[in-house]
């Protein structure tokens, strides 16, 4: 890892290169007194990388956003570890993401985390690993078939990932799915994901992050249902329209403001507008 006196310059592009504003996100949040992630470990890393995130563009309400779905992904994960003491977490797309941190887990928990290979290095130069049964793994969600044999598959196994899907086409995703469920099915688990709607992706050249980046965003649904088509074997547990994740029971959101919150619930009523962006959890 970096010295705190040398900072690791970015050659990232593309998806990839997304990772930042997200990571940035977490770093804004940490640093509100309401926080609503905590995430400690994202300004650290921030402050590890020679990196203009201003260029992001991430305002507060951005910030709390990406740090609600964090939170609400970082919740499942607990529960899920909660009812198995001896289990498999798989976090694929895992960027700069400090999750195998903020998520207490014990001895008996196997915890992957996976991303291209040029981000595991960067992960590699800028980030702790946590103690015990932890591997980092670099490899590609679009081409899963060979190193996704080399995950073990003898527990029940959580499959988590976010900003992920948006980046593959259609059939990419489907094939993804797939092959995840055909891996893991002889011990079940749950696949927790985001995913985007078609007014998400129409509208991707007015994104500031996608237009830095130079990246494309290829699939979305507004009916998730197309998942339980692909894979007969899912059992949607909880499907939240991310405009509302401000409402969820324990969701810690007192720095946003009641006029952002109406917005949003607004946002969450009106049609084709209202699917923008969504948290699936699902068992199988």
């Amino acid at each position: 890892m970096a010295s705190p006196e040398s900072k690791i310059k970015i050659s990232l592009t593309g998806p990839p290169e997304t990772l930042l504003g997200t990571l940035v996100s977490r770093s804004h949040d940490a640093a509100n007194p309401n926080s609503i992630l905590g995430d400690k470990w994202a300004t650290e890393t921030v402050n590890r990388i020679d990196y203009d995130f201003s260029k992001m563009g991430v305002d507060v309400n951005q910030a709390a956003g990406i740090a609600m779905r964090g939170y609400l992904f970082d919740l499942w994960t607990r529960e899920f570890l909660k009812e198995n003491q001896s289990a498999t977490v798989l976090h694929i797309a895992c960027g700069l993401d400090a999750r195998c941190n903020r998520v207490t887990h014990g001895s008996e928990i196997r915890w992957i985390d996976v991303d291209m290979p040029e981000v595991v290095q960067l992960r590699r130069q800028v980030t702790n690993e946590p103690e015990g049964d932890y591997r980092l793994l670099g490899a590609s969600a679009a081409t899963p078939g060979k190193w996704l044999r080399s995950i073990p598959n003898d527990r029940p196994t959580l499959i988590i990932f976010e900003g992920l899907s948006m980046y593959l086409s259609e059939d990419e995703f489907r094939s993804f799915l797939q092959a995840l469920s055909e891996r893991f099915a002889a011990k079940g688990g749950q696949l927790v994901f985001d995913h985007l709607g078609t007014i998400s992706i129409t509208a991707q050249k007015w994104m500031k992050m996608a237009e830095v980046t130079g990246s494309e965003l290829k699939f979305g649904t507004d009916d998730p249902s197309i998942f339980k088509k692909w894979l007969p074997e899912l059992i949607l547990k909880d499907d939240i329209r991310n405009w509302v994740l401000f409402n969820h029971p324990s969701m810690p959101t007192a720095y946003m403001s009641l006029p952002v919150k109406t917005t949003m619930w607004v946002f969450s009523m009106v049609p084709w507008f209202r699917d923008y962006s969504r948290s699936l959890r699902y068992r199988f």
